[in-house]
């Protein structure tokens, strides 16, 4: 029997990382919102990797934390290592990483949604939605409840008809052993909306025990690590849990290529595109033929539990021969499992069907979000959701969504790359798929988004006067340290020679010699008498600002150019078929993305710069007929 279980303006399906910020971005901007998981145990989960953050991943989880997302807090309170990634590198590229404690992650997050007003978590599966006039008109659960609702987002992840392999055994089930969502996916092809098959993995879980650490490098957090949130400081008294490195070899890769008939990815039996740059280990053993070793991290799970994750050994081969080519690895010889590795299988939609608020384009009020639109990565899902959750609630207020471009975050470039381009695979954040990456660093996220999410209703008034005294202290800071000049006396020369800088004879402006590439803002504290205490994000900031700043301002340049094509505003309802001197596939893709603007539209796999000038030479046209029906 079926039942109306009342009215909500907002149901978010799915309570992974994407539905979590979905859910939590939604209610705190006054929406009434539902937020569903087939299981409680499984809200917030890790099933892959037990860590937040690392390479342009982090630069996602400051931009969530910056626009008032929860994930940054989240990892502060439950991490059991940080480090600061590529530090040997330039600023563009750092990136913090931390080892999570799996567990406290998942209940903090979890009592997060429980303590936040206007949020109702609930236990079930959803089946079935409808679609009334081309908008969504209600969500329908497993035991027949009935939620009228004015938006959807659906979260669902890996979830969707999720399919697990383990060699020759497959078994349908989401991650972890929990129920896969078999009805919901039937729901959406009703709809219209275009499924497609992909494919992830993770490795085996084993007990501590049963590990020789002693075989292994040692890997351990920083001294002084970094919090994620702006907001937050580190308790420097809290243990981190160190991890620990070590590597295949010519018998693990043996074992492997004798055993390949048997892998389900190599038998024909996944039929799902599985992920480029996260691999299992028999593919990286195929495609990498020539390499001696690959290097395995081993990880730990958590504070109160002896499984540790072992980094690099995703596979989808029977069990009896993941234990042998694990037992073939330094200080894994006695391995014994406690979880196999293995494969999944799911549905997710083709993300070039959504528009760049993350709305669906055939039915007004349906958003996407997360592994569902074809990305793979915990902050990757984290950053839709938070963007579906700020876009629906703002729909729904009648007011126009946020689109963030590629000049302003890494949320931008992501959703500009699945929406713009679609994905065949898996898609995962880099910083080379930033073009802008030295003005999108993840310290200074604050100051690119900050402004957004206090407008939205998503950072408090008391945060946003603290964000503003520290970026009048950046600006006073940056002048003062432009205006200083250092005077050539003995003790300048004598610190300058201790660091092998050359001397210098006349007044030198202090901003320049934090230009010099063996010097830095830090550093040059002993000769700065003047300088005032600041907090250390304000320093960073400063230090980098000045010493980049020629960089930076190429950058900028660059931003001009790529602004005066975005703010070349394509009209909604554009017939593309009607354009002369487009070509077929041009057209084709126009048609079917619906781009914003010409700059969105230059992005198009299969539109040509000719292609541009033919738009450009249109909407010159359009602007002029408009022009002389005013006159």
């Amino acid at each position: 029997m079926k039942y109306n279980a009342g009215k909500f303006d907002i149901a978010v399906i799915g309570a992974g990382h994407a539905g979590c910020e979905a859910a939590l971005a939604a209610a705190r901007m006054g929406m009434k919102t539902l937020l569903f998981s087939i299981s409680l145990e499984a809200v917030a989960n890790m099933p892959c990797n037990p860590h937040i953050g690392g390479s342009s991943k982090g630069h996602l989880v400051r931009e969530i934390d910056a626009l008032g997302g929860e994930m940054g807090k989240n990892i502060d309170k439950t991490y059991t290592q940080l480090r600061m990634l590529n530090t040997s590198k330039g600023p563009a590229v750092y990136s913090l990483r931390a080892q999570a404690d799996r567990k406290r992650y998942q209940m903090e997050m979890k009592h997060t949604l429980e303590k936040q007003e206007n949020l109702y978590l609930k236990q079930a599966e959803i089946v079935d939605f409808t679609v009334e006039n081309g908008k969504v008109k209600s969500v329908e659960t497993n035991i027949g409840a009935i939620y009228e609702v004015d938006s959807i987002i659906v979260a669902t992840g890996t979830y969707l008809k999720g399919k697990i392999y383990i060699g020759e055994t497959s078994f349908e089930s989401g991650p972890d052993g929990v129920f896969p969502a078999n009805q919901f996916s039937e729901a959406l092809r009703r709809e219209g909306v275009h499924l497609v098959r992909f494919k992830t993995g993770t490795p085996a879980r084993i007990n501590r025990k049963s590990i020789d650490f002693s075989k292994m490098e040692i890997q351990e957090g920083d001294k002084n690590p970094e919090a994620f949130s702006f907001e937050d400081t580190i308790d420097l008294s809290v243990e981190q849990l160190p991890c620990y490195l070590t590597y295949t070899n010519e018998k693990t890769h043996e074992i492997i290529r004798k055993n390949l008939h048997r892998s389900p990815l190599y038998a024909g039996e996944i039929v799902g595109t599985g992920p480029r740059y996260c691999p299992s280990i028999e593919d990286k053993v195929v495609r990498f033929a020539d390499k001696e070793r690959h290097q395995i991290f081993v990880e730990p799970v958590g504070r109160d539990t002896e499984e540790m994750y072992i980094q690099g050994m995703s596979s989808s081969l029977p069990e009896d021969v993941q234990i042998a080519m694990y037992r073939t690895v330094p200080g894994l010889e006695n391995a014994e499992f406690t979880r196999p590795a293995y494969a999944i299988e799911y549905d997710c939609i083709v993300p070039s069907d959504l528009k760049l608020s993350l709305e669906y384009k055939g039915i007004e009020g349906l958003y996407f979000a997360g592994q569902t639109n074809g990305t793979s990565g915990y902050e990757e899902a984290a950053c839709q959701g938070l963007m579906a959750g700020i876009n629906s609630s703002l729909k729904l207020q009648g007011k126009e969504p946020i689109i963030l471009d590629r000049t302003q975050a890494y949320i931008g470039v992501l959703i500009d790359d699945i929406v713009t381009k679609g994905t065949n695979e898996p898609y995962r954040m880099m910083t080379s798929r930033a073009e802008y990456r030295l003005l999108l660093r993840q310290d200074n996220a604050d100051l690119r988004l900050t402004e957004i999410g206090h407008e939205v209703g998503l950072i408090s008034e008391e945060r946003y006067q603290k964000f503003l005294v520290k970026k009048r202290q950046i600006e006073e800071e940056t002048k003062r340290v432009k205006e200083t000049i250092i005077k050539p006396t003995e003790e300048v020369n004598l610190f300058l020679g201790k660091h092998q800088s050359s001397p210098i004879s006349t007044g030198v402006k202090l901003a320049d010699l934090v230009r010099r590439a063996e010097l830095g803002y830090d550093i040059l504290k002993e000769i700065d008498t003047k300088r005032p205490e600041l907090p250390e994000q304000v320093k960073q900031e400063v230090g980098i600002q000045i010493k980049y700043e020629g960089y930076i301002k190429l950058q900028e340049q660059q931003v001009e150019k790529f602004k005066k094509l975005e703010k070349k505003i394509l009209p909604e309802h554009i017939n593309y078929e009607q354009i002369k001197g487009l070509r077929l596939e041009a057209r084709q893709k126009l048609n079917q993305i619906r781009p914003n603007s010409v700059g969105q539209a230059s992005r198009i796999s299969g539109v040509s710069p000719a292609d541009i000038s033919v738009l450009l030479i249109y909407l010159e046209t359009l602007e002029n007929r408009n022009r002389e029906e005013k006159i």
